[in-house]
């Protein structure tokens, strides 16, 4: 018996109290929230007026922007002494919020200013005003003074759909000045379809919370042609706008819907307010009733909350199980599916890849979760799309500029040819082929440019190629060729439609030797037959890199990663990976015995032809007609004197019959670098 009356006595004291709470709450949306709700909307009108200002910048735009403002600064006035008479009832943390609203409304006058002054862009006044307007409605998320669940859901709901109308009006003063300019620009589309989203979030948040009576209220407004007809708006936006360009012909009444429906939604959303807050008077009347069946119906309340609780945490739980495993099985299989599918350039249907996150749930908040991260999906998706176009736009940047490049180098290449056939002086030749070299050296890197894009240089081959000739070609293609040394069998060849990537390949590896080993020094390239195809050996004597920066260069070329814009320093990196790749060629680094690094490269047996090429052979031009000098690659052609018994150099006299040029402009990148070689040899 004492127990029950101790719990009967608790239950009575915590039910009176709860009635005095619900009293409270007329006095604190008398003097606090409906204020508050005036300053908004006070606020909202000068964002308004002063877009309007700035869009069109007239006189009497001007004049009803002062006349706002004078509005405005009447409601904070009356807020402030409003609010002084409510605030022993007012919860700490909103008396808190509430001071900083009033402080924020003291110091308009200086973004009043900056609107006069033009020294803000219509976007920055939104945003400068909007600020504002959301500490007011922080001030709401304060407003915590009922312990009763239904009340304390509606002003929730409210409160969200409050939110939501914000960023209507946001909205409507966006579209104001993108009329008067005629044209968006990025900036201001993003921020119209981020306003899109957060606005369709809130109002279906805050509508799924509201009980019958209240919603009832929206859905009436939801029929009206004003809603629909901003919906529409919205649509119309973010499908049909595109920055920088005209607006669409019915653009002219985006401001009017969009000024409509926030008038409809300030209406619709006060007349729901006035009713959470007249539900508190009635329910403070019946606690002196509930005191009398509190004791009788305690325990069996408690029990039949136990009992609801207990299956309703079993149903939630579940269905965040589910929830929880759609969202693991998004981020860990889906989205990198995902991405490796747009790396491989695939195309991708953004609204066949986001389907829902949840089915139907018997929880609305679980529902509105599903909801939310169905959204996230669809935004990450797209996200990623998004940079894969930029990548392939990228791509084709870089092909374009290759291709161009290589079109003038290979013109450069045919005249040179042209002016090496017609010159016959050894020092002006002799300088001439170090032109022929350089434009060599330039247009390996126009087709790195044109592998990095994705894309296949122009240059091929049909038929094998000895890799002998095909490592000296590589290392024509290298500037301090001199200093390389080539020991390759002459037995094997390469395939013809491997030969252009493969010379790319070793070029990059022999400079990369070349580049980072003391000039006095020489660079071995190397080749012999092994188990699972052709090891071709690139050893520098540098000083060698460290093991970490090592291991981490050998995984970059065993799993070439995607390109970094940011990473141009390693483009010759990229490029070998690239390759490498292509024709599933190994290539590794490692120390070399001298202190150096040495690159191993495995081309796979599909690539290697044994005894494919023919050797090869040198053409005599003339008879001479004296014993030419000891140094002639060419008996001379013509009398004795003196100048006639000079050493004349005849082009691909020794070269190979696979490298040699078909036509004058296919070939002649291996040309001033092969006839050095030649002669050094």
């Amino acid at each position: 018996m004492t127990a029950l009356v101790v719990i009967w006595g608790f239950a009575a004291a915590l039910t009176i109290e709860q009635g005095k709470q619900l009293l409270r709450i007329q006095k604190v949306y008398d003097n606090i929230v409906y204020p508050v709700g005036e300053a908004i909307n006070e606020l909202q009108s000068e964002r308004f007026v002063s877009v309007s200002y700035l869009a069109w910048r007239t006189s009497a735009l001007h004049t009803d922007l002062r006349v706002q403002r004078r509005k405005t600064d009447a409601t904070a006035v009356l807020l402030t002494r409003l609010s002084e008479q409510a605030r022993d009832e007012t919860p700490a943390a909103m008396w808190d919020r509430l001071q900083d609203l009033i402080r924020q409304l003291d110091r308009l006058d200086v973004l009043r200013g900056q609107v006069d002054d033009k020294r803000l862009t219509r976007l920055d006044v939104i945003e400068e005003y909007s600020s504002v307007v959301e500490t007011a409605h922080q001030v709401y998320d304060r407003l915590m003074i009922s312990p009763d669940i239904d009340i304390i859901e509606q002003t929730k709901a409210l409160i969200l759909i409050t939110r939501s109308r914000e960023m209507v009006s946001q909205q409507s003063a966006l579209v104001l000045g993108a009329q008067a300019s005629g044209r968006m620009t990025q900036d201001e589309r993003d921020a119209f379809s981020g306003m899109v989203g957060k606005r369709r979030l809130l109002y279906q948040l805050g509508t799924s919370q509201l009980d019958a009576g209240l919603l009832k209220q929206y859905g009436t407004l939801n029929s009206t042609a004003t809603y629909t007809s901003f919906l529409s708006l919205e649509d119309d936006v973010i499908a049909r706008v595109r920055p920088g360009q005209p607006l669409p012909p019915e653009a002219i009444a985006w401001p009017t819907t969009a000024q409509a429906l926030t008038r409809q939604l300030t209406e619709t959303t006060g007349a729901a307010a006035g009713v959470t807050a007249a539900r508190a008077a009635p329910l403070a009347q019946s606690v002196l009733w509930d005191i009398g069946i509190v004791g009788g119906l305690g325990l069996a309340a408690v029990l039949a909350t136990a009992f609801i609780s207990f299956r309703f945490a079993r149903t939630v739980t579940g269905e965040l199980s589910m929830l929880h495993r759609a969202a693991a099985d998004l981020a860990g299989r889906r989205l990198p599916d995902l991405v490796r599918r747009l790396r491989r350039g695939e195309d991708v249907d953004v609204a066949a890849e986001t389907p829902p996150m949840a089915q139907a749930s018997g929880t609305v908040e679980i529902e509105n979760v599903g909801r939310a991260f169905t959204s996230v999906q669809h935004t990450a998706i797209e996200a990623a799309v998004g940079q894969a176009e930029l990548r392939k736009g990228v791509n084709k940047v870089f092909l374009n500029l290759a291709r161009r490049s290589q079109s003038l180098l290979q013109r450069q290449l045919g005249m040179l040819d042209g002016l090496e056939k017609e010159i016959t002086d050894p020092d002006l030749l002799e300088r001439l082929f170090g032109v022929d070299h350089l434009t060599t050296r330039m247009r390996r890197h126009s087709e790195g440019l044109i592998i990095l894009s994705g894309a296949v240089p122009g240059r091929g081959w049909r038929n094998p190629v000895r890799l002998y000739d095909v490592a000296r070609a590589a290392t024509e293609e290298v500037e301090d060729y001199l200093r390389v040394d080539v020991n390759m069998p002459h037995g094997y060849s390469l395939a013809g439609g491997s030969v252009t990537d493969v010379v790319h390949l070793l070029a990059e590896l022999i400079e990369n030797a070349t580049v980072f080993s003391p000039p006095q020094t020489r660079v071995q390239v190397r080749g012999e037959l092994v188990a699972r195809g052709f090891a071709i050996e690139v050893e520098d004597r540098g000083l060698g890199i460290t093991s970490e920066e090592l291991a981490h260069i050998n995984a970059r070329l065993a799993d070439p990663p995607e390109f970094d814009l940011a990473d141009s320093d390693r483009l010759g990196l990229f490029v070998v990976g690239l390759l490498a790749r292509r024709h599933n060629i190994r290539v590794s680094l490692r120390t070399s015995p001298y202190g150096g690094t040495s690159a191993v490269l495995l081309l796979p047996q599909e690539i290697v032809v044994e005894n494919d090429t023919r050797e090869p052979t040198v053409e005599r031009l003339a008879q001479p007609e004296a014993p030419p000098p000891a140094l002639a690659l060419t008996p001379p052609i013509g009398g004795g004197g003196a100048q006639d018994s000079l050493p004349r150099r005849v082009r691909q006299a020794n070269l190979a019959p696979q490298l040699m040029e078909e036509q004058g402009d296919v070939f002649s990148s291996f040309q001033a670098g092969w006839r050095r070689a030649q002669e050094d040899s």
